[in-house]
């Protein structure tokens, strides 16, 4: 081949190829543009999990090239589970549908929910709008006032069921760390679990949002009527540099890796996904959608106006940490769902 050839063929390639490239970015804006996205929330309508997908619904579609219009639907049912299973065996793979689930419903597979009928390492993860962490608090004066304090004294807390955090999270560092809670469940829900710590029928809460405490009971932080014990997640929140970390407290490897399987879920607090098997480039679309929207002067107005805690983990760090937990080996993932289901 002479010189002058191969440079016409070399031209021709790489006109292809930035060809390609611009008919793969036209070709998302024509998928989305004049259509509706449908976004599930697998809860009912009014919490926090909905509340955070409707704020983030009124934004995102702008962020979205052809920029769709985003409708937001509930399909409440197990924790959030009933969603899971339905986005993984039957919703459009196509970038039409994303959803957002309870934190740990994407483990749920590997603690041995038999109805979890996912692989929550194939699922498209979008992104979260929080980084949570959860605490354990003690009322003041109920003779607890800090963590080494629970693996000598009972202390009683509140649940309001055997999935939901409030049971599972006392569950796990009573296993593991020796502590002495005791779980009394049943309540309708978490507020109903304030409400008896504060009336002395409990004296604490074991499981409770950071961003809720401050949003609900900031009063009772400013009049040192609550002790913060530890924190539940992987990394410390700026506001309790002093409380100790879960994660830290652990004595053996083993232990750890209990303790990163059960709050790795903290990581993503308000985690949104979509079916697996979604065209490559949408999934980019929706992705970059989702972190622009999370630094959005319109969108942060709106989510301090509805008082919702903004700590954005993009879709690529939560595809990594779900991969890195489903790579925890099976005897521990068997001890943590033994110590889940203990009574």
């Amino acid at each position: 081949m002479t010189y002058r050839m191969w440079a016409r063929a070399a031209t021709v390639a790489i006109v292809l190829s930035i060809a390609a490239v611009a008919a793969q970015a036209q070709n998302v804006a024509d998928f989305y543009k004049g259509k509706n996205i449908e976004l599930y929330v697998g809860y009912s309508v009014g919490g926090a999990y909905d509340l955070y997908a409707r704020v983030l619904a009124r934004h995102m579609g702008g962020h979205i090239p052809g920029n769709p219009t985003i409708v937001v639907k509930n399909m409440e049912g197990a924790g959030s589970l009933r969603l899971a299973n339905w986005l993984y065996r039957v919703a459009p793979k196509d970038g039409s549908v994303f959803a957002i689930i309870g934190r740990g419903t994407g483990f749920d597979p590997l603690l041995g929910q038999k109805a979890a009928q996912f692989d929550g390492n194939k699922f498209v993860w979008i992104g979260s709008a929080n980084h949570e962490v959860s605490v354990c608090v003690a009322f003041e004066g109920r003779g607890i006032t800090t963590f080494d304090d629970l693996r000598t004294k009972e202390m009683t807390v509140g649940g309001t069921g055997a999935s939901a955090d409030t049971d599972q999270f006392p569950k796990v560092v009573n296993g593991v760390l020796g502590t002495k809670m005791k779980i009394v469940s049943g309540y309708p829900g978490g507020n109903d679990v304030v409400l008896a710590m504060e009336r002395g029928e409990l004296q604490g809460r074991c499981g409770w949002s950071w961003s809720s405490v401050k949003a609900t009971h900031g009063s009772w932080i400013a009049e040192k009527k609550l002790n913060v014990l530890v924190q539940l997640s992987l990394q410390k929140h700026p506001d309790l540099p002093d409380v100790p970390l879960i994660v830290d407290l652990a004595k053996t490897d083993e232990d750890r890796q209990i303790l990163q399987l059960i709050f790795a879920r903290q990581v993503m607090g308000r985690p949104f996904l979509a079916p697996p098997g979604i065209p490559a480039e949408r999934v980019d679309a929706l992705r970059k959608a989702f972190m622009a929207t999370m630094t959005d002067p319109a969108f942060m107005a709106d989510a301090e106006k509805s008082q919702l805690e903004v700590n954005p983990v993009a879709g690529d760090d939560l595809q990594k940490l779900v991969a890195q937990i489903y790579r925890t080996p099976p005897q521990v993932a068997q001890k943590a769902a033994q110590l889940l289901a203990a009574k």
